[in-house]
């Protein structure tokens, strides 16, 4: 995980940045990560309260990095905060986005990356259980009592080990809240009076509660892939498992298409029959000894949030299916799931269970779920039991803020309308929400937080936007201000190894919410 890799490339220097009188100031070095030296970007650690109604109290640590503005000082247009999503995802690569920017719109800012407290390369790290999510899981649906026993046992086994390995004032201080009080605690670090801030996925929920909080420090903000706030977190996740389902269906169909390259089945039907026999043999005697149902869904989960690893998930499955190749699968799984490594599984957790109490009945989650599963057979279960530990959490939850953006003056949103991570109809919700934003739609597009990233269309907006502050014009009613095709629908390459698609889309990082 790219978090585990910065967390070693970070090196303090003894000089600080200026910061206001009684702020804490950022100690900057080199980054040693090769992404981060190579964009000429600087590391260094920021101390922050535990708890920020104890301000003198304990501290933590920040990762903090910037690759800073590359136009005279005289066009410099100040620090653009970042956030992944997640919640649990590493940002530190996120500052050398900026780049990305078409006609360098990025440049006149210093992009700030930075690993929310508890992630990655912060102190202290969140860790639980670091194998959980490795092999040899029970199977995902729970279709015997003692499956559904065994789940809630690992479960509950889960809560009580994040209780045990970690500070118990740190997990009762990971709400979003405190993350938003961070952020405000790095723009007073590098001195400025406002901060831009650029989020995906949760992270459009830290903007959101930022924007509520701290209305007036918001310059400007793009949300891309935006959190419904009715549903946190619950709700949205069970709208989620509809919307992974619909999507899986989407890129069967498009297997089928290309059934000359995959050899998976003529038609979206015959592709699902081809999928859900894996899944039943899998369940009785796992390919190679290690891939299950589990691995399976996993997997193929990645084709619910990005069209652009459907070439790669559709050779890894026809190779599976046709040829038995389980190891590559293997390798798939590893490179997806972060294999040994729960750190922003167990920030996940640790976020999401205490920003609001979560239903304390196992029945009402049952219940819901079993509805739920009739309409979304593949990712129901797995997301029920990915959540399942929120039942047990050690820590206590509180109330989330209520989201109120009138007092934000700008906000640039942009949503594919098929997205299944956010759905579409979370944009449309803050949009409703910040008078002072616009929304650009991407119908009949899948794919989730991938901004900025080669249609031209949106891009474009997005460096108007960062330029000049220009937003397209707000229209009447709940909808999009204006729309963008979304990228064109993969092309089947020649099979490609693995690893080398795996490399070519590295800031791809999947989660429930992640970017």
């Amino acid at each position: 995980m790219a978090a585990v890799a910065v967390a070693s490339a970070l090196v303090a220097a003894p000089a600080a940045d200026a910061a206001p009188a009684g702020q804490a100031s950022i100690a900057w070095g080199p980054c040693t990560d090769p992404t981060l030296a190579a964009a000429g970007a600087e590391c260094g650690y920021l101390s922050v309260p535990l708890d920020y109604r104890k301000p003198d109290g304990e501290q933590i640590q920040l990762a903090v990095d910037r690759v800073k503005h590359k136009v005279p000082d005289a066009q410099y247009q100040g620090v653009m905060l970042t956030n992944p999503g997640g919640p649990g995802g590493s940002g530190l690569l996120l500052a050398t986005r900026g780049s990305r920017v078409p006609d360098h719109a990025g440049d006149a800012y210093d992009w700030i990356g930075f690993d929310p407290r508890g992630v990655g390369a912060s102190k202290p790290a969140l860790s639980c259980e670091p194998d959980y999510m490795n092999y040899n899981r029970p199977q995902y649906v729970p279709f015997t009592p003692q499956l559904e026993k065994t789940w809630l046992d690992r479960a509950k086994g889960y809560a009580e080990a994040c209780a045990a390995n970690n500070p118990r004032g740190l997990l009762e201080n990971m709400k979003t809240t405190d993350t938003v009080k961070d952020m405000d605690s790095i723009r007073q670090a590098l001195g400025q009076k406002q901060l831009n801030f650029y989020g995906y996925s949760y992270g459009t929920y830290l903007g959101q509660v930022y924007g509520s909080l701290f209305p007036k420090n918001v310059r400007r903000m793009v949300l891309d892939s935006t959190v419904d706030p009715r549903g946190v977190w619950y709700g949205d996740n069970l709208d989620q498992d509809v919307a992974f389902d619909r999507n899986i269906l989407i890129w069967f169909g498009w297997l089928a298409q290309h059934d000359d390259v995959y050899h998976l089945g003529k038609t979206q039907a015959a592709v699902q029959k081809v999928v859900n026999e894996q899944l039943l043999k899998a369940s009785f005697n796992p390919a190679g000894g290690v891939i299950g149902p589990d691995e399976i869904l996993d997997v193929i989960q990645q084709a619910s949030y990005y069209q652009l690893r459907w070439t790669l998930l559709g050779d890894a499955l026809s190779r599976f299916v046709n040829k038995g190749d389980w190891q590559n699968w293997k390798s798939l799984f590893e490179a997806f799931g972060g294999l040994g490594d729960d750190n922003s599984y167990a920030v996940y957790l640790a976020v999401q269970c205490t920003d609001v109490q979560w239903p304390q009945s196992w029945n009402q989650w049952r219940r819901d779920n079993w509805q739920t599963f009739a309409n979304a057979p593949y990712f129901t279960w797995q997301n029920a039991w990915f959540n399942a530990p929120c039942v047990f959490w050690p820590a206590k939850a509180g109330k989330p803020a209520k989201v109120d953006g009138r007092g934000v003056q700008s906000v640039l949103m942009i949503d594919e309308t098929l997205d299944a991570a956010t759905p579409f109809e979370g944009s449309l919700e803050i949009r409703s929400r910040f008078p002072g934003a616009s929304l650009i739609a991407e119908p009949g597009g899948t794919s989730h937080a991938i901004t900025p990233r080669g249609n031209a269309c949106v891009d474009t907006k997005i460096a108007d936007y960062l330029a000049t502050g220009a937003l397209p014009a707000r229209k009447p009613g709940r909808t999009a201000d204006v729309e963008c095709a979304p990228l064109p629908l993969p092309t089947p390459p020649a099979p490609t190894a693995a690893k080398a698609a795996v490399a070519a889309t590295p800031d791809l990082l999947a989660g429930r919410f992640a970017g």
